[in-house]
């Protein structure tokens, strides 16, 4: 006797550019970002949704039968009239839906590189004198804000053969809706649509949505084809033929793409790897995230250097080389042209050497990855940043007399545990902290060669590091010492940063019987079967939970709350602490990688969220599809295990 099945609670459509289509296995939208047709003016930034969703429903002698379900507020669901059995993301979402002794299967794809997505309907069987109905529902807003009704949307299209387009607002990309059936021009609003992952995450959650017309498509006939396009001025605008041709096309060409990938992780993988320009660069996360510098360069480990997508990987870090100022990398590149620039992260930098680092290392033996002057531009941007820092730079970054790195000021996030809220720097670990020692360390040591000054600097560091971090009551790392800039305070919160000087970088930093009691130390007391927590249980700070609004959301963010993209560092240092032996290899894959799997990737989609809750069941929160946390998976699986 079998269970239930078990469906992936949210699934996503990623097109190469920024953009995508998103939403849950039941068909209702739960956040703003859910939609069918969300596109990115200017890869991958400046991005709109502009098709939500649609309303379908099966028409009858009179009788309106709904097929996908629709929320209002306050809390009034609208589940229509079929039965969800069936869902699958793989190759792409499809839903098979029960109705009145009638199957209805429709499916979401979207087009690599183009910001397109086709919607298929299939009924069966067919009845004679039904009608298929479907509503697109428009926006052509800011994917970050809410839609709300207004006499300025302009809802009459511009008809071209199948093709009927739509400029709802000025300045927003051009909505082109390519379909098999016939189109009745009938203006409406869908009021107060509730969106009930906004409201947990107490963010305004209501939205008005509008709609130009109808499209009736005979399901007796042939399955109902939309296909939907975002069209930027500069886009050609002519058709590509008959639409049934370029839809089985479409499939076909992403049947066989999708099919290539190796593993499930490399699959996911893809999702993440967006345009930029002319050149390449990762989304940190969907549906809400951009690119931003520390997830860069994380992921990049993962997602091209393990998996052996060196090009990728080059244009990815050479694109980064020309934001380099005073040593630092910025967190965040801009959305838009007028945007400021901000250079508010320590580590981010230091990723960087690291990531590149190991660029230079893989590329020496294959030819025609690297020219001189990209493997000049790469290690000048190495040599640049770790001057920079040892001259000491913005946000009182700079070595210390001891050698190792300072960093912090009030008011200011600088490492990876950022949350903020308002003035309120939720964990400001301000002075040395441990994590920062350890990349600052690995750094200098991949680019000695570079620069004599640097072995000098490591040297230097290291001597500190060895007696300053160790902790032999706890056989564990300070996190922060010299704790507020403060001589000889330290910070004794047990967290998972020391990893990183454990063997979770190239260079450990620890004797071997040092980083077996660390690791010991970590598994004990913050591994669970989701990943590690971000602060023990005994700690008055801990939060089990990732609920509430935003202050009780960011304030649980680094004290407690599991990250699962920590389990590369966590099992790339247990392996290290045993040996590497291929029993190690073997029992860790057991025991933490297959574990996280079965957890947090319970129907196989390669995809792992951002965090989830410290306790169990450990329910999957924030971004629910999060770069660092496949690049991770897909780094072990491919460089460690």
């Amino acid at each position: 006797m079998t269970g239930p099945r078990t469906w992936p609670s949210e699934w996503l459509e990623a097109d190469g550019l920024g953009g995508f289509a998103s939403g849950t296995a039941s068909g209702e939208r739960t956040r703003r970002y859910h939609a069918l047709l969300l596109s990115a003016n200017h890869p991958p930034s400046d991005r709109f949704v502009l098709v939500n969703g649609i309303a379908m429903w099966l028409e009858t002698e009179g009788e309106h039968r709904s097929l996908i379900p629709q929320r209002y507020a306050p809390d009034f669901l609208d589940s229509g009239a079929a039965e969800l059995r069936d869902f699958t993301s793989q190759p792409w979402p499809r839903f098979e839906l029960f109705c009145s002794g009638q199957r209805v299967v429709w499916e979401v794809l979207a087009e690599r590189a183009r910001a397109r997505v086709l919607v298929t309907v299939r009924v069966e069987p067919a009845r004679p004198g039904q009608t298929l109905c479907i509503r697109p529902l428009l926006s052509g807003r800011d994917f970050h804000q809410l839609h709300h009704e207004n006499p300025l949307a302009h809802l009459a299209p511009e008809q071209r053969g199948d093709a009927l387009s739509f400029n709802v607002y000025p300045g927003v990309p051009e909505i082109v809706i390519r379909s098999n059936g016939a189109y009745e021009h009938a203006p409406d609003w869908y009021r107060c649509f509730e969106y009930l992952e906004e409201r947990a995450r107490g963010l305004d959650s209501e939205e008005d949505l509008a709609t130009p017309g109808v499209l009736r498509f005979d399901p007796a006939r042939a399955e109902a084809l939309c296909l939907l396009e975002a069209r930027s001025p500069h886009d050609s605008a002519e058709n590509e033929g008959d639409l049934q041709t370029l839809a089985r096309e479409l499939r076909t060409r992403e049947r066989g793409r999708r099919a290539a990938f190796s593993s499930r992780f490399e699959r996911a993988g893809e999702s993440y790897l967006v345009r930029r320009g002319e050149g390449l660069t990762i989304i940190a996360g969907y549906p809400w995230f951009g690119d931003w510098g520390r997830d860069t360069f994380i992921a990049v480990r993962g997602l091209c250097l393990a998996t052996g997508r060196l090009a990728e990987a080059r244009d990815i870090l050479l694109a980064w080389t020309q934001y380099v100022s005073e040593g630092m990398l910025p967190n965040r590149l801009p959305d838009r042209s007028d945007d400021v620039i901000e250079y508010n992260a320590v580590d981010a930098s230091l990723w960087f050497v690291v990531a590149a680092s190991e660029l230079l290392s893989l590329a020496a033996s294959v030819a025609g990855v690297l020219n001189a002057d990209q493997v000049q531009t790469l290690e000048a941007a190495m040599r640049a940043i770790l001057r920079g820092y040892a001259k000491g730079t913005r946000f009182g970054i700079g070595v210390a007399a001891d050698g190792l790195l300072a960093a912090g000021v009030p008011g200011v996030q600088l490492t990876w545990m950022d949350a903020k809220v308002g003035a309120w720097v939720v964990t400001p670990r301000i002075g040395k902290p441990v994590e920062i020692q350890a990349l600052w360390l690995n750094a200098l040591t991949l680019a000695e060669r570079l620069d004599p000054a640097f072995a000098e600097l490591r040297a230097r560091g290291l001597r500190s590091f060895e007696t300053r971090f160790w902790n032999e009551a706890r056989g564990a790392l300070y996190d922060v010492v010299d704790d507020n800039h403060e001589p000889g305070a330290v910070d004794a919160s047990l967290r998972p940063n020391q990893l990183f000087a454990a063997g979770g970088l190239p260079v450990t930093l620890l004797s071997p019987e040092r980083a077996r009691r660390v690791v010991d130390t970590v598994e004990r007391e913050l591994w669970t079967s989701a990943g590690l927590r971000t602060l023990e249980r005994s700690d008055p700070r801990y939060a089990a939970q990732y609920t509430g609004g935003v202050r009780e959301r960011d304030g649980a963010y680094h004290q407690g709350t599991v990250w699962p993209w920590l389990i590369g560092p966590f099992v790339e240092a247990w392996v290290k602490a045993r040996g590497s032996t291929p029993a190690a290899k073997q029992r860790a894959r057991t025991r933490f990688f297959d574990e996280l799997s079965r957890t947090l990737d319970p129907t196989g989609t390669g995809q792992i969220p951002e965090i989830a809750d410290a306790e169990a069941p450990h329910r999957a929160r924030g971004c629910p599809f999060q770069a660092w946390s496949v690049a991770e998976m897909l780094r072990l699986e491919r460089a460690v295990l």
